[in-house]
């Protein structure tokens, strides 16, 4: 952990909501890193942007 700082999800639980979405598991499992990296990306540019100004 970094206080401050996202660095990313709980795979575990997004594949469960993924599974009871009726998402196909394997492509969840296929998609949800390339997701989680743009959002964990985004997520801590919009958390520096609100420090430093």
């Amino acid at each position: 952990m970094i206080p401050g700082a996202v660095l990313g999800w709980d795979m575990g639980a997004a594949l469960a909501l993924a599974r009871a979405l009726g998402v196909n598991p394997l492509i969840a499992a296929e998609l949800l890193p390339e997701i989680e990296a743009v959002m964990v990306r985004k997520l801590n540019e919009q958390m520096e942007g609100h420090r430093d100004g």
